[in-house]
């Protein structure tokens, strides 16, 4: 802790007294950029109209501007000294603290915690936070009657409506809470008021609110822990590795809060040592954001993801910059900043940049990893495996058998999502959300967001009698997880990570294994997925495989619907058009299809009367909310247990300008399950040159000490650890 001080008054003195041309090129490029949205800002009215709209509406967009202006304009007089910035700053809050108190409750009322600047009481929180950060920068400017005013007027009336006015809002342990927490101890802290930073740090007395009580997406209010604030989120929201259980997307939303005030925090009270606590869970959350992200920087959409998000979006900018000068120097995080192109107005970006000027980054490169979830680490988790190729190439698996996520999280357990270079290949559907687009509800989720982007069917995982886990229920799934089984990734030529779930079903028992097996035989690494359903009752088992691209070929016949009907009535399947139908081989089918610039190939181990379903959302979607991304289901009826077997390929590409096709084709010429028993299973798969692979897995003890001895067709194989490859 004494190094993390140490690092925050050199960074303070580093800051002193600097001429703007002293400042190191990204940094005095960022300044450049607030200075000239501030100096335009300066020569328009500011604006503060009667809050009416929804996210992506006029007042929201105008309440939400404000914020980032008044933001720069308080960094803009702490770094220039130029008072027409404090006075900017001060003649906006005025505004502010003029019109704040006549404001009722947002007209909207759509939220289960409404707010009054916007339409839910998060954005107010939002606002709050960096507004704080402006005012703190011209507090000592101001006269004290002014500093009187906005103090009794504006800032004290909208802390207590955060908190004590909205304990349902403020007393969760949620992303939300979060940033009211952060925004009610920042400007306690500015105004030197005890009460507000105490009310931050714990939270406000237990209230009367219901035990069950529930938010817009079904999440639990009153956290079972019967704690709350500040302190209570940092040991609560993250795994001991840092894993944020609502998933990435709003771990790179809650950073925001966490870092701002934490450093706060540090700098107000050092006593508290608030960055070094639980072991430092700040640094190691930032550590966890930054690897979650797919080879071109998109962000897993696991849960309520809205696609697109990334490592270079500007809140992260925040995380790289905080995480590099607070958290280890890793010279890495240097060179994301340098693709960021910006840096914090503040000594950490100053830190950055001065370091990238010197020549100090690193590349940035990922590696495998087994996160953990839940408080202590015992909820499951996300397991990534990442292959490396020649340059930039890179293929990433993920899986996920996490805790149910609050109210962001679906009903995906054990569902897997796979990535290289040019983006998804197989997705993950994320949420059915149109973020500040006010056309799409205002912002907010849609109602398919509920009835087909968290159900089972929407993910890569296996549905059984075309029911969600957990019955679709969040508060059957909020009490269950499944639990990491092994992951193996020290020889990155055979990386595995496998999963097993006990409660997705009643009398099921789920288990899944995946490897990325880089072997010259292949262009690019192969996905090798096995999914093993056991159980006692006769249903049907579905397995969803959401690729992106073109279906090129299948090596099995198939009859095409004329006319679309809904595939069933719920649990999704209201909303899947069926457009077609096959019935593979008894042995084996395939499945080819181009996307973004290359061809892939599904091989998969079939069984007498197994379909094949060709679906696509749609369905009973009068508003259009839904992507109509292709995808297919193996389909196998009246069976008490089943496995699953595919080895996925990629492979060639085709350049349109040129109308070239290069390898096409996959090389995988068969596969089969040569051993399926509780102890163990088998299998193997054939490349066109006439090599074989044979993985032998054990499916009763992860154990690597542990010695197995397996006879296939008369031949003994003997090996040590959960998992053995044979390349023959």
């Amino acid at each position: 802790m004494q190094q993390i001080l140490l690092t925050i008054l050199l960074l303070t003195l580093s800051l002193s007294g600097r001429a703007q041309a002293d400042y190191p090129p990204l940094f005095a490029s960022t300044l450049a950029g607030a200075q000239e949205q501030v100096d335009a800002a300066m020569e328009q009215a500011f604006l503060v109209p009667t809050p009416v709209d929804m996210a992506g509406g006029y007042t929201h967009e105008v309440h939400k501007q404000n914020w980032k202006t008044l933001e720069n304009a308080g960094a803009l007089y702490r770094l220039t000294g130029e008072e027409k910035y404090a006075a900017f700053v001060r003649d906006g809050l005025l505004q502010y603290a003029e019109a704040y108190p006549t404001w009722p409750l947002h007209p909207t009322d759509r939220s289960y915690a409404t707010g009054k600047i916007f339409w839910q009481a998060l954005n107010d929180a939002n606002w709050l936070v960096y507004v704080s950060q402006a005012y703190a920068d011209i507090y000592d400017w101001l006269e004290p009657a002014v500093r009187t005013k906005l103090n009794t007027e504006l800032f004290r009336p909208m802390a207590d409506f955060l908190s004590v006015e909205n304990p349902q809002f403020f007393n969760r342990i949620h992303n939300h809470s979060t940033w009211g927490n952060a925004a009610v101890g920042m400007i306690g802290l500015v105004m030197d008021d005890e009460e507000l930073v105490q009310r931050a740090l714990y939270g406000i007395p237990a209230s009367e609110l219901p035990e069950d009580l529930r938010d817009d997406d079904s999440g639990r209010i009153v956290s079972e822990s019967g704690r709350a604030g500040f302190l209570a989120q940092l040991d609560l929201s993250f795994s001991p590795d840092g894993y944020f259980t609502e998933g990435p997307y709003y771990l790179r939303y809650a950073l925001s809060p966490f870092l701002l005030f934490g450093r706060a925090l540090a700098e107000k009270r050092p006593d508290m040592n608030i960055l070094a606590y639980r072991n430092s869970i700040l640094g190691k959350a930032i550590d966890a954001l930054l690897l979650e992200a797919d080879p071109r920087g998109d962000f897993f959409p696991l849960n309520d993801s809205q696609k697109g998000m990334s490592l270079y979006a500007p809140e992260v900018v925040k995380s790289v910059d905080y995480g590099y000068a607070l958290y280890g120097r890793d010279p890495g995080l240097l060179s994301l900043a340098r693709e960021q192109g910006s840096v914090t107005l503040d000594k950490e970006g100053l830190l950055v940049a001065t370091d990238l000027a010197a020549g100090k980054a690193r590349p940035f490169q990922p590696h495998s990893i087994a996160f953990t979830d839940g408080p202590d680490g015992d909820e499951g988790g996300v397991g990534i495996l990442r292959a490396y190729g020649q340059g930039d190439e890179q293929t990433t698996l993920v899986m996920k058998y996490s805790a149910q996520g609050m109210g962001h999280g679906h009903f995906d357990k054990l569902s897997y999502s796979l990535y290289d270079l040019t983006g998804e290949v197989i997705q993950d559907y994320g949420a059915a959300r149109w973020v500040n687009i006010d056309q799409k509800g205002g912002g907010r989720y849609l109602p398919e967001n509920q009835t087909w982007a968290k159900q089972t069917v929407a993910h890569n995982t296996l549905v059984i009698d075309r029911t969600s886990h957990y019955e679709g229920d969040i508060r059957i799934g909020e009490n269950h997880h499944p639990d990491l089984y092994a992951f193996r990734a020290d020889d990155t030529t055979f990386q595995l990570v496998s999963a097993v779930s006990e409660n997705a079903y009643d009398g099921r028992k789920l288990q899944r294994a995946q490897w990325l097996l880089q072997d010259t035989a292949f262009e690019h690494p192969v996905l090798i997925d096995l999914f093993r359903a056991t159980g006692e009752r006769p249903a049907v088992h579905e397995l969803p495989t959401w690729y992106m691209g073109q279906l090129m070929r299948t090596d099995f016949g198939y009859t095409t619907e004329n006319i679309l009907q809904p595939l069933d009535s719920a649990h999704g399947y209201q909303h899947l058009f069926l457009e077609a139908t096959g019935r593979p081989d008894a042995d084996m089918a395939t499945i080819e299809w181009f996307g973004n610039g290359r061809f892939y190939t599904q091989t998969m181990a079939t069984e007498s009367g197994d379909e094949i379903l060709f679906v696509r959302p749609g369905a009973n979607d009068p508003e259009f909310n839904l992507r109509r991304d292709p995808g297919f289901l193996l389909r196998r009826a009246d069976v008490a247990s089943s496995t699953f077997f595919s080895v996925l390929e990629s492979h060639g590409s085709y350049n349109p300008r040129e109308e070239v096709a290069r390898d096409p084709f996959g090389t995988i010429t068969g596969l089969r399950i040569l051993v399926d028993s509780e102890p163990y299973t088998a299998l193997e798969f054939t490349h066109q040159s006439g090599t074989t692979w044979l993985i032998l897995f054990s499916n009763a003890t992860a154990d690597p000490d542990q010695e197995h001895t397996l006879n296939i067709n008369g031949q003994s194989y003997q090996w040590r650890g959960v998992h053995h490859l044979i390349k023959q």
